[in-house]
């Protein structure tokens, strides 16, 4: 059962009795967890880009005092390193893998809180078998990245948004649907799919191949425009692609273009984590980090990600640099 953010509350007021209902069952489950002492929280993604999630959760968690003891889990459900879930045939498919991961997560890890640190994954959540009979707290990006383009698009009348992301998640169209459902005409809306670009970034996140594949996005998104361009707000919406933030400024400034902002949701999604009225309960709280994969994670990998990790959280940097390998994570070829 995945949380309902508050952040919707605010553009929809028109809630089912049904929404209203999962709402409350998951607000129990989040006092449930703001109750206890000592938690585990897990950062799942299809690959390297939520491990920015989790370093922004660690560093946040730090300063807030809100438990004695937090463990950190990031759980790396890539299932093979000759292709992830955008390479499954089928949806069925993506759903069945993720679905197994899951399970392996909660059975392996016992965590209080799951956090779905991809866009890919967040879209396919609720379909999948664990969503209907875990009854932990799980949240995904889809619906603060959802929450922080309406809140743009309505600061700005006229204004259109870009929403880039992965062949799965721009197939899928939950953004564009989430912001459908709010009122958001569906003309102010432009996605573009960037296939492979995160493999890219994992690579190297400031490379010429990365610098490459951001520009050919940005111009194939600017191609989409009206005559003469209006408003733009530019949506990270794969959790890797913040990391190479810096070329996607580059790559609108080289096109002429000066959006009114490029828009970032990871760090949004830990908002989840943080209540006013349990801030403080203790003077500190001890941290712990671990990685784990059932693929490796080249060298050349650890140390590009390695390098941004370390200015949010060296807590995570040093965790990825040291990260458990277990080829038996989880079962993914039934």
């Amino acid at each position: 059962m995945a949380v309902s953010l508050v952040f919707l509350m605010a553009f929809s007021a028109d809630r089912t009795a049904h929404s209203s209902q999962e709402k409350l069952k998951a607000d129990l489950n989040l006092e449930t967890f703001f109750q206890k002492h000592r938690v585990t929280i897990a950062v799942t993604d299809s690959g390297l880009g939520g491990l920015s999630v989790m370093a922004e959760a660690v560093r946040r968690m730090k300063e807030a005092g809100e438990f004695e003891r937090v463990d950190f889990v990031f759980y790396n459900a890539l299932f093979s390193t000759e292709g992830g879930y955008n390479s499954l045939r089928t949806r069925e498919e993506k759903i069945q893998v993720f679905n197994s991961a899951l399970g392996s997560l909660d059975k392996k890890f016992h965590p209080d809180l799951i956090l779905i640190g991809c866009n890919t994954l967040s879209a396919l959540y609720e379909d999948t078998p664990f969503s209907k009979r875990t009854r932990i707290p799980v949240v995904g990006i889809v619906e603060p990245g959802v929450a922080l383009i309406a809140e743009s698009l309505s600061s700005k009348p006229g204004s259109m948004a870009i929403i880039f992301g992965t062949p799965t998640t721009i197939a899928e169209g939950s953004h564009k649907s989430g912001l459908v459902t709010l009122g958001v005409s569906p003309s102010r809306i432009i996605e573009v799919a960037c296939p492979e670009l995160e493999m890219y970034i994992e690579r190297d996140f400031a490379g010429d191949d990365t610098e490459m594949i951001i520009s050919a996005c940005v111009d194939e998104a600017l191609a989409k425009l009206p005559k003469p361009a209006p408003p733009l707000y530019a949506s990270l919406n794969c959790t890797h692609f913040g990391y190479s933030l810096p070329l996607w400024e580059k790559a609108f400034r080289e096109a002429g273009v000066q959006p009114e902002a490029i828009l970032n949701p990871n760090f949004r999604l830990t908002d989840v984590l943080f209540r006013p009225e349990f801030l403080g309960r203790y003077s500190k709280t001890q941290v712990a980090v671990r990685v784990v994969s059932m693929v490796e994670i080249s060298r050349q990998k650890i140390e590009s990600l390695g390098k941004w990790l370390s200015a949010f959280s060296p807590e995570t940097a040093e965790a990825l640099g040291h990260y458990q390998l277990d080829p038996s994570l989880f079962d993914w070829k039934q």
